[in-house]
């Protein structure tokens, strides 16, 4: 299992829109095919830092699932709205691996 998380550099003065963004993706990102963790908005401190993370089984299903994002009606509207409320004013992405047991196992 591979871990996405993405770091975004958002416009602080436009935090509610990031955040109907994030409830959006709540709703795509399962249907088509990751187990989403979250997203996460500025609450303390940073007032430009927010992340969504989620999980995919491999890089290949990564693949997939972008592909089936992008035909979804509500992934397309969320890209389409993104572009246009110019919230967005930086998106990186890390890809890391589970090498521990996850807290409370073991």
């Amino acid at each position: 299992m591979l871990t996405c998380i993405i770091r975004y550099h958002i416009d602080p003065a436009k935090k509610a829109q990031f955040e109907q963004y994030a409830r959006n993706w709540g709703q795509a990102i399962p249907r088509c095919g990751a187990d989403l963790v979250g997203y996460y908005a500025p609450h303390e401190g940073s007032s430009t830092l927010a992340y969504g993370i989620y999980n995919v089984d491999s890089l290949a299903e990564y693949e997939a699932y972008r592909t089936r994002l992008a035909a979804d009606p509500l992934g397309r509207e969320n890209y389409e709205f993104a572009q246009k409320g110019r919230f967005l004013l930086r998106e990186d992405r890390t890809w890391l691996k589970l090498v521990s047991l996850p807290h409370g196992d073991g």
